[in-house]
Parts: C-alpha cells; structure tokens; sequence
C-alpha cells in the first residue's frame, strides 16, 4: 500500500460476541496507535455490529478496500494501523484462511462465508455503526418510511406488502399482509403494534445479533407498520439479557425522535408514532404473542386462548400486531424499492430471504442469510464449510425446540417454509444445530 485512500475506516466488530472476546480493548489500541502514528486526521477507527462470522471473531474490517482480519487481538493494533502508513502491507497472519485449502483470502467479500449469502435483512450488520442514524440513512435508511407517509395510504403499504409475499420470520410463516389488514380494518382509534425480540430457542442468536448491529432498520420496520394499521403506539420486547441490544436501540430511538422519524407529525405527515423498549424476564414462552402481551400487561407470561386473535384483542384489548424483528427488518427495503424486489427472490411460495444461526459441528459457526428454497447442503457446505475433522454429516435440528431433525437423507432439501413442514419440521427459530456422525442421539 503506497499511498492513503481518501477515506480509511478501520471498524472493528463490537457485538456482543465480538465484545467478550475484547474487541472493545482492541478498538481502543487502534485508536492508540492511529494517532501515536499520526494518521488521526486520515484514519477513521470505528465499531460496527455484528458480521454474522461468530466462530472467526474478534473481527476487523478495513475500508474502503474490506480488508477482513479476524481473530484479532489488542496486541496486534500496531501492526494494522502501521500497514497504513505509506509502504505499509497488510498484515496477512491475520487473514481469513479457507478450511480446505488454507488459502489466505484478503476481502470480506471473496469469503466463502459471506460470497454465498444474499444479505437483505441483515443488510447493513457489520456495516453500520448502530449508534450513527447518518450511517443508516447513507445507505437509503428511513426513505421506505418517507415515502409511506408522504404518498402512500395505509392501505397502499399493506397492498405492496401483499405483492411481495412477505411471511412472518419469527417461524409460522404466516402472510404478514394478512393480519396486517385485520388489524387495520378493526374500529377505534387505539391500537398497538409490537415487536418481538424474546429469541429464546437454544442455539437462535440472529435477533439479539440484527438488534445490537442494525437498529434503525427495525425502527423503521415498526414505524411502518404502526402507519399501515393506525397505531400510535409502540414496543419493541426485548429480554433483559440483551443489555446491548436495548442500549443501543434506545440510543438509536432518541436519534430518531430527534430526525422527525418518531414523534408527532411524522416528516410533517399527520401521522404521530413513537416506540418503547420493554424489557422482559426472559421466559421462554414470552415468545409467544399472548404470553408475551400478558408480560407487556404486567402479568405472567400465560399464553391466551384463540380466538379472539391479537389483531383483533390484543393488548390491553386493542387490537394488536406482534411481528418478529426479522418481519419488520423486511419491510423498509419493500416499501422503498417496491414489492418485486422482495418477490423475485427465493421461491414463489416463500419470497424473500430467511437468516439461520449456524451452531453445533460445523467449521463456520455464526448467522448466515439466504434466499428461500436454498438448499440444506449449500447452508451446511458452502457456507458454513462442512463438518470438522472431515467427518460425516449425520443430521441437523432446525427450528428450535418445536422443530425436528432432519437426517442426512435430507442434505438437498430447499430451505422454505413449505418444505420443512413437509419434512416434519419448521422455520421457528431458525437455529440450524448440525450433528455429525458421533452424534448420540437418543429416543
């Protein structure tokens, strides 16, 4: 490297993975060694969410060439801010190496991790540092809201909502227009709107990860959705335990408030909506939509029966939606680029794309995001690089307790609402554990 780019970020991954294995104390060296150096006026030294890559981490990442280091640690800042200086190399020890072949690979973007990914929910993870709105909205965030509140009715958001497809991502797959419309259609003015971050299934990281790395954008998931039903009002109900998580949205909702995306008269629409986190205890059945509006109450988490549905009873009696972050992660991108650029990805039956966590016997732990219909093997090989010590693959568990296993008969089977359920298993929490062949197993 000969000479400085313009414009030099070195962002180091500070989820909450990243973070117990001391990227906060190597963020910190860099930021030594930056300005020991003199590069501070060049040298941008920041902190992004999380990359998705768990099993590699602490992560680096250098702009705008996406130099990749990982498993970096606060002894090696000198080396990586002197590569910057004029003459300076990057420092290869601390490249990606391809499990197969041990080849280095420099750029994020050539990892076969992230090359097989198709990143619309987890977008900007990694990317964006969640505590900048200006980050966000530099990549075109809160611009699906606008352009609902200032052209579009609420009707028109739900319409567009159903020309995509859209299936709830917290599991069931139900289309999201459809309880959407429900909810918008029911009388009265006071209505609710919630979204669900109690992720509790063993295994299932990716809402606590898209929280604490990408904000914003499920803000703006929840804003849109409060201006297609009528609410004014809402909640995002997060476990306790996601300490990060709930700091950095907060932070991100003062942010907000303070642009005129929350607030009375939205963007100087008629349209007012502002959000709250909720913190809950953490019970596992708060996952589910009533139990979890009995804990919003202030009463245990008991789930209800139904019907009456929450879009029609809901909270406090009003009618109610309650949206995996995931769904409302969805939304902007659908909104501001219109529904075919939803539609034409994954299957015709499953739109879009679905984040697993990767977990168990796999050489890649860590959260991947894929179109619908991907089949297993690409997510098992591919991706997340096969199984360690070139054993067998022998069997996976998806979806969380709920969910079922699937042998390796099922290695090539899509990856879609339908299909699993076929199978004998679910989407649920989208949790991917893998087993290989000394897996016990027992009836």
């Amino acid at each position: 490297m000969n000479t400085l780019p313009a414009k030099t970020r070195i962002l180091v991954c500070e989820s909450t993975a990243c973070a117990s294995a001391g990227s906060v104390d190597i963020r910190a060296a860099l930021e030594r060694e930056v300005a020991r150096l003199g590069l501070a006026d060049k040298v941008e030294v920041g902190f992004t969410g999380c990359h998705g890559f768990c099993q590699k981490g602490p992560i680096v990442i250098v702009e705008p060439e996406g130099i990749f280091y990982c498993q970096v640690k606060p002894a090696d800042a000198a080396d990586i801010a002197g590569s910057l200086l004029p003459g300076g190399e990057p420092v290869k020890r601390l490249y990606y190496r391809h499990p197969v072949t041990k080849e280095a690979v420099p750029r994020f973007e050539d990892i076969v991790f992230y090359r097989n990914q198709r990143r619309l929910i987890l977008r900007n993870c990694g990317v964006v540092n969640p505590e900048k709105i200006g980050d966000y909205e530099d990549r075109g965030g809160y611009r699906g809201l606008r352009k609902a509140v200032t052209s579009m009715s609420p009707e028109a958001v739900v319409e567009e909502i159903r020309r995509a497809g859209l299936r709830g991502r917290g599991g069931a797959g139900f289309p999201t227009w459809r309880k959407w419309d429900i909810c918008r259609r029911q009388p009265g003015d006071e209505k609710y709107v919630i979204g669900n971050v109690n992720e509790s299934a063993p295994g299932a990281f990716m809402d606590r990860s898209l929280l604490e790395a990408d904000p914003h954008t499920v803000i703006e998931g929840l804003a849109l959705l409060g201006y297609a039903v009528g609410a004014s009002r809402g909640f995002l109900y997060c476990r306790a335990d996601y300490s990060l998580a709930s700091r950095r949205t907060r932070t991100a909702l003062e942010h907000a408030r303070g642009k005129g995306y929350l607030g009375p008269k939205i963007l100087g629409s008629g349209f007012s909506f502002d959000i709250e986190v909720f913190e809950g205890g953490g019970a596992f059945v708060s996952g589910e939509e009533t139990a979890l509006l009995s804990s919003l109450e202030g009463s245990r988490s008991m789930p209800r029966s139904r019907p009456p549905f929450p879009a029609v009873k809901g909270l406090w009696g009003k009618p109610t939606i309650v949206d995996n972050i995931k769904t409302l992660a969805s939304v902007p991108p659908i909104i501001a680029d219109g529904a075919e650029s939803f539609a034409t990805i994954g299957s015709p039956a499953s739109p879009g794309t679905a984040v697993f966590a990767l977990t168990g016997k796999i050489v890649n732990a860590g959260i991947a995001e894929v179109p619908m219909g991907t089949r297993l093997s690409t997510l098992i090989y591919d991706i997340g690089g096969g199984i360690p010590n070139k054993k067998n693959f022998k069997a996976v568990q998806v979806g969380g307790p709920s969910g079922g296993f699937l042998p390796g008969s099922k290695l090539e089977m899509p990856l879609d609402f339908d299909s699993l359920q076929e199978a004998g298993g679910i989407m649920g929490s989208s949790g991917v554990m893998v087993m290989d062949e000394d897996t016990c197993m027992v009836d």
